[in-house]
């Protein structure tokens, strides 16, 4: 997944979940924050971030600049909570993200219905299984160890809950930690911030319900999906 017209600034405050003060070069400005979650290890007063740049082609928007991410550590993380989805569905196109219990996949739905949730994905394989699929995106982060979810999600445990239904009517299931950043050694629930869904987990991966995480090469103007993450629950 690919960014145009990038342009590098630095954070200075996030007045609410959808705008965040920026200073490009001399000038204060504001920028749309693509991402409702915390953040708050990642927007840190002084970091070094990267933009979009919507002039001249902003048709409906409000804001120039969307906020697409943060540089930690010396390390670039992609904090659009759109990009997960997209990756995820060029990863299951392309083959290189492989479900648990289910072949190539030839037929790709977003956002289709099942119980009382809406689901990220609905998938059908080369020998005709059917599965769904639920999409997480990651960025939170210490010492190489990701975690989710960075507050708590009573929509996410409902997710989990959905795959474990599907999985009971014989459907193919599977949680999909997209992790917005490179070079992780392990994915494990965020059992401080929300054990129920740390519960949750455990118990659908007991159930045969996947659990799977993929991390990724991010640059200042690109994301793509990089290599399998063990998932330690």
């Amino acid at each position: 997944m690919k960014y145009e017209n990038m342009v590098k600034g630095k954070f200075v405050a996030r007045p609410n979940r959808f705008i965040a003060e920026i200073i490009i070069g001399e000038e204060r400005v504001r920028a749309h924050v693509k991402n409702t979650g915390r953040c708050r290890e990642l927007l840190v007063p002084g970091a070094e971030v990267y933009l979009e740049d919507f002039d001249g082609r902003m048709g409906t928007r409000k804001m120039r600049y969307s906020l697409i991410a943060v540089v930690k550590a010396g390390n670039i993380f992609n904090i659009d909570s759109q990009a997960p989805n997209k990756i995820c569905e060029e990863g299951l196109l392309s083959g290189h993200i492989r479900i648990p219990g289910m072949d190539r996949i030839t037929l790709v739905q977003r956002e289709k219905t099942f119980g009382d949730s809406r689901l990220d994905f609905y998938v059908e394989d080369v020998c005709g299984r059917k599965g769904w699929i639920e999409v997480k995106g990651v960025t939170l982060e210490e010492d190489g160890v990701a975690r989710f979810p960075d507050a708590p999600t009573e929509r996410g445990l409902k997710h989990v809950n959905e795959l474990r239904h599907a999985r009971a009517q014989g459907f193919c299931a599977c949680i999909l930690f997209i992790l917005q950043m490179e070079a992780m050694k392990i994915m494990e629930p965020n059992d401080e911030t929300h054990r129920a869904f740390g519960d949750a987990l455990r118990l659908a991966a007991a159930e045969n319900v996947g659990v799977v995480a993929y991390d990724c090469v991010v640059t200042p103007d690109q994301i793509t999906v990089n290599k399998k993450v063990p998932v330690r629950l």
